[in-house]
């Protein structure tokens, strides 16, 4: 028992610290991607290719001034970026990286563990939002919550069909099943469409990012937030895109299963089909237009949780009319 939990605390210690240096190093991709499409160099100062900028940065976060504004709800206001950075963190737990204990927590209901989580790391945002004593935050802690009614039926209903045709909630069988049928995205190409559209509002990522808006908010929710603290805010953002693409590739692409019979090699498989995802939506990022939160609403309600809803029906059908559990 002992040993269980000294091997888990383990796990998931290497874990964290290889999301922290992911994040890390997605600034830099994420800075320098927008600028290759933008036509501007980005980050090309701080050590080769720009690649200690990263570093750079996270020394002048924490030099910098930590200031709480006056009209704050303080205990609220500290707790949000907590709240925010936690739950992010924690989502990856379930996701497996390899076959047979590469994985930090392997749960049957590993599905909606990442569904909870997730959700609960939008609480962060909201009462940041509302602590900060300010307009715009607070209309950005309520586009959140708009996001969250919008999107969260369409993203849950077009996950439904992958879990009936696995028959598990469990992501390391999930992945099992397609590397001994094949990938999800061939027999759940509409749910895959979906799924993916709705995790762009789930990441706050263009067209979705209107919880932050610079445009219109100056920062969104977290606009009154400074240091470490706005940090936390922003490590959870992009965590939420680091897990979102790990998981579509979990759940559609096949994980960490070697394609087209290469080796199979714990970790790469899954990176590369991650990295697949991560330039997608940066390519989307850097293309796309930001949508109002009402049309946002209206698309998800109108036309994602429809399509979701027929392909859940069509799929229920064909399993129990025989079809692969």
């Amino acid at each position: 028992m002992i040993w269980a939990l000294f091997v888990t605390a383990v796990k998931a210690l290497v874990l964290i610290l290889a999301l922290l240096f992911a994040f890390a190093y997605i600034t830099w991709i994420m800075r320098r991607g927008l600028a290759r499409f933008q036509i501007r160099l980005g980050p090309n100062r701080v050590g080769p290719f720009g690649l200690l900028q990263p570093i750079a940065d996270a020394v002048k976060a924490i030099f910098k001034e930590d200031i709480t504004v006056a009209r704050a709800d303080r205990f609220l206001y500290w707790l949000a970026p907590f709240l925010a950075f936690t739950f992010a963190l924690a989502a990856f737990a379930v996701i497996p990286v390899g076959p047979d204990g590469w994985v930090v927590a392997n749960i049957d209901m590993g599905v909606l563990y990442v569904f909870a989580v997730s959700e609960l790391a939008i609480y962060g945002v909201f009462l940041a939002g509302w602590a900060s004593g300010s307009k715009y935050p607070l209309m950005g802690g309520l586009r959140s919550i708009a996001a969250l009614v919008g999107y969260e039926l369409a993203l849950g209903m077009a996950i439904l069909p992958v879990v009936l045709m696995a028959g598990t909630l469990n992501l390391q069988e999930i992945v099992e099943w397609q590397k001994q049928h094949g990938y999800f995205i061939i027999y759940q190409f509409p749910a895959f469409l979906v799924y993916f559209i709705a995790s762009l509002a789930e990441m706050s990522r263009t067209p979705f990012d209107f919880a932050e808006a610079e445009q219109e908010l100056v920062a969104g929710f977290h606009t009154e937030y400074s240091s470490m603290k706005f940090v936390a805010f922003y490590i959870a953002e992009l965590l939420h895109w680091i897990v979102g693409s790990a998981l579509i590739a979990t759940l559609f692409l096949g994980g960490w299963d070697a394609p087209f019979g290469l080796p199979e090699i714990p970790v790469l498989w899954l990176f590369v089909k991650w990295a697949l995802f991560i330039f997608l939506v940066l390519w989307i990022w850097a293309s796309w237009f930001r949508t109002r939160y009402d049309q946002m609403i209206r698309f998800a309600w109108g036309v994602l949780l429809p399509v979701a809803t027929v392909w859940f029906l069509i799929t229920a059908y064909y399993v129990v009319k025989g079809g692969m559990a």
